[in-house]
């Protein structure tokens, strides 16, 4: 993975758009992701789950009767966008409320939880599943505080089969629920996987060994084994497991046998059959098991094992017939289908307000530190990139790139419009977390959006706004990343920032208090290399993140010394 591409950047969109052009009759490609080419029956709750790219099946080849309604595509490996979850959610939605379903990781949480907001602002209502069932990323404690890997299949089905019988949003919710406490998962990987045009892979597993716990991102494992046999993996999985009892304890199980990308089907059953074997024996009936690709990782050599505890509401739920394109289950879906689509919802961009000649001057400007950031970040996207694999997914790089060319084109547009200051960073902020997707993408657009709303589209911008905007710039990746210091984030090197800003003599020139505050987020971000990651999926790493700094700390504060640098 991955030999046959156009642009990188543009994989996961041609990704989709391929995927629509395979299912004409089955999807439609709607801003964000898809959704069913039938629209949703009415007063039928729609079911909208998602992540990022790079994990087919999962999710848009869940979409269809019996399974969900939509799925928001986010850029590989990396959370879609508010703005596309808001969109397949609208599409998606017909008088009947929408349960948003995702694995729980930072990124997806902020992001899905914003689209929530917005849409009960416009009287719908919604609920959240966070799928939690992979324990390698959390020993003990609270089972719902995990990261979801392919236990997404298990709960997802559940809901979609409930929906399709009929269930209201309440009792949908409920079920959802009540599939992922009874769920659990653990995966192991042979080798890493390679982002779209990379040259290697995000990690490596050293010849002859293993890695258990691997995550869905490409994350590399949380400890190494030698390489087993079939019959010793299988082992290793069930034992992991059934470790912990979950709160439906139960001796029939539903259970999934995952391919990751690489291992393909025969390998499985080789593994399968030990897997039921020792199931048995530990005197659990499976029920119609799944073994295949479901929640893939691109190209990673690896397997998880998944395993819910059924009931006899679970069970019958569990083996309802769905029609998606990479899931079929039994003749014929029961229930309302949905009829032909109507009109489908599309975001526009909001109108430019007018704006003064002194306010136009400052958006100019604005553009053209945007773009000297894009070249800066152009530059970096290999270091960033190489730090975000050490404990990451690798993708920090590849992220902000994206973001900040979104946030320039948006800005371009909006100068071009007569747009003042205002107007150029709101505009650019929405683009850059639009695009960009993750929490980086969610907290850098905020960060814009921030700034923006401190100037004004009718006065020139001064010093004392520009830098009362950088201060509630980072005041927002506070509130909304809800990280501390010490947590091993940007925000280690925003808050030096923002303290220095605050402390500035106001007689001074914003350019050279910009620069002095710039220094001190440079040396907090070489900081973070002696800091273990305790935030973020970095954190199931623990100490393999110490001696690298954080990379969204490192791209914080080699922004803001640009800032400085063409400000002074």
């Amino acid at each position: 993975m991955t030999y046959l591409f156009d642009d990188p950047l543009s994989f996961p969109s041609d990704a989709v758009e391929g995927l629509v052009a395979a299912h004409p009759e089955e999807l439609l490609r709607v801003h964000g992701g898809v959704v069913r080419a039938a629209a949703t029956p009415a007063g039928q709750p729609a079911l909208v789950v998602g992540g990022g790219s790079g994990h087919y099946p999962a999710f848009a080849g869940w979409v269809g009767p019996g399974f969900a309604h939509g799925a928001p595509c986010g850029n590989v490996f990396s959370s879609p966008s508010s703005d596309q979850v808001h969109a397949v959610a609208r599409n998606a939605e017909n008088g009947g409320g929408v349960i948003l379903g995702f694995g729980h990781y930072a990124g997806d949480v902020l992001h899905f939880g914003v689209a929530a907001e917005k849409l009960r602002a416009e009287g719908i209502d919604v609920r959240i599943v966070a799928v939690s069932d992979d324990i390698a990323s959390g020993q003990g404690g609270d089972h719902r505080d995990r990261r979801g890997i392919a236990g997404d299949l298990t709960v997802f089905k559940v809901a979609g089969a409930a929906i399709q019988e009929r269930a209201d949003l309440d009792e949908a919710e409920r079920l959802a629920w009540k599939a992922n406490d009874a769920t659990r998962s653990l995966g192991v990987a042979f080798d890493g996987c390679t982002l779209p045009g990379a040259e290697d892979a995000l990690f490596h597993v050293p010849e002859g060994r293993m890695a258990i716990g691997l995550g869905i991102h490409g994350e590399p494992g949380i400890d190494e084994v030698d390489m087993p046999s079939a019959a010793e993996l299988a082992r290793v999985l069930v034992d992991g497991v059934l470790e912990e009892t979950p709160e439906l304890d139960s001796d029939r199980v539903a259970v999934v046998l995952n391919g990751l990308g690489t291992v393909k089907h025969e390998e499985m059953f080789v593994v399968w059959k030990h897997v039921a074997g020792l199931l048995a024996e530990r005197g659990l009936t499976v029920v119609r098991p799944e073994v295949g690709e479901h929640v893939t990782s691109l190209d990673m050599a690896g397997l998880s094992l998944t395993v819910m505890r059924l009931d006899e509401e679970l069970e019958r739920l569990w083996l309802a017939p769905a029609d998606a394109p990479a899931f079929r289950r039994g003749a014929v879906v029961e229930g309302p289908l949905g009829e032909e689509r109507g009109e489908v919802y599309a975001p526009g961009e909001d109108p430019i307000p007018e704006a003064s000649a002194e306010s136009q001057e400052g958006a100019a400007r604005v553009l053209e530190v945007l773009g000297s950031v894009e070249e800066l970040l152009t530059g970096l996207e290999p270091e960033l990139g190489r730090m975000d694999q050490v404990a990451g997914d690798g993708d920090h790089g590849q992220g902000m790139l994206l973001g900040i060319r979104a946030a320039r084109a948006a800005a371009q547009r909006s100068v071009e419009g007569g747009a003042g200051a205002r107007t150029v960073l709101v505009q650019a902020g929405a683009a850059w977390s639009a695009e960009a997707g993750g929490t980086s993408g969610a907290l850098w657009g905020a960060a814009l959006t921030s700034l923006g709303r401190a100037l004004a589209d009718d006065a020139a911008v001064t010093g004392d706004a520009l830098l009362a905007g950088l201060i509630r710039a980072v005041e927002a990746i506070e509130r909304l990343g809800g990280a501390q210091v010490g947590d091993k984030t940007m925000v280690d090197a925003a808050v030096p920032f923002r303290e220095s800003l605050a402390a500035t003599d106001a007689s001074g020139s914003a350019g050279a208090a910009i620069t002095e505050a710039a220094a001190k987020a440079t040396a907090a971000a070489e900081g973070t290399a002696e800091i273990a990651a305790t935030k973020g999926r970095a954190r199931n790493h623990g100490d393999k993140s110490v001696g690298t700094p954080d990379p969204g700390a490192i791209s914080f504060s080699r922004i803001v010394t640009l800032l400085g640098e063409q400000l002074s």
